[in-house]
């Protein structure tokens, strides 16, 4: 656990920068990316190939349901944009690593303090809307506190609002993406990044749980018929 979790943490940490400023300035903004996508996808292909089955669904879950939904934020909606204009390679791959990174945090957490955790945002949600910068944040906060009270896993939804948080902090500093100030189609505004991100990976992770759950599922056997078999 610890290994996965030290993994995790430092592939975001070193993979954003490495991206970010093209290795320091080592690469060309054309090669800035690919160092982190092979590092990125290598680092999967390892875990598929050393795993079990449900682990292996996960992985395939997280790649299949998040890929299309950063596509529509970026693309369609238009909520952010990415640094070179389009989704970066690593960005499925991550996000199994953040669905990952909050499973192991969520499991040193006790059940009686997912909602607690969620408390601190609340303040900081009251101050946004009064200045005006962060509108949504009252939106999110719902969401997280609903995906909390009644979804199935509230102690990973509780990690997630904060792990998130973390990584987008890190991200937006580098400027590997850039979230909008209004919210398209809404009439919101949001920090970028917006202070309860956590909610859109919240969902995620409820949707990839599901598809788990159904494809991990073993079928009931079949009762075996004790009816003669005559010759």
């Amino acid at each position: 656990m610890r290994q996965r979790v030290l993994l995790y943490i430092a592939t975001i940490i070193i993979g954003l920068w490495c991206s970010a400023t093209a290795a320091g300035g080592l690469l060309s903004e054309n090669l800035a990316e690919w160092p982190v996508n092979i590092w990125c996808w290598g680092v999967v292909a390892w875990i598929f190939a050393n795993t079990d089955r449900k682990e292996r669904i996960e992985i395939i879950a997280v790649i299949i349901i998040a890929t299309p939904m950063e596509l529509f934020f970026s693309e369609v909606w238009l909520i952010y944009e990415y640094q070179r204009g389009i989704m970066p390679l690593f960005v499925p791959a991550g996000h199994y690593f953040l669905f990952d990174l909050g499973r192991h945090l969520a499991r040193v957490l006790k059940a009686s303090l997912a909602m607690p955790l969620l408390f601190p945002f609340v303040p900081l949600v009251l101050y946004g809307v009064l200045t005006g910068g962060d509108t949504s944040g009252v939106v999110l906060l719902i969401l997280v506190f609903g995906f909390t009270k009644w979804g199935p896993q509230p102690r990973l939804y509780a990690a997630m609002a904060w792990a998130a948080l973390g990584m987008e902090i890190w991200g937006t500093f580098l400027g590997n993406w850039t979230w909008a100030s209004q919210v398209p189609w809404t009439g919101l505004t949001t920090w970028n990044p917006p202070l309860l991100v956590g909610a859109f990976y919240c969902f995620g992770d409820l949707l990839v749980n599901l598809a788990t759950d159904k494809f991990d599922s073993k079928p009931p056997e079949k009762a075996i018929s004790n009816t003669t078999i005559q010759i």
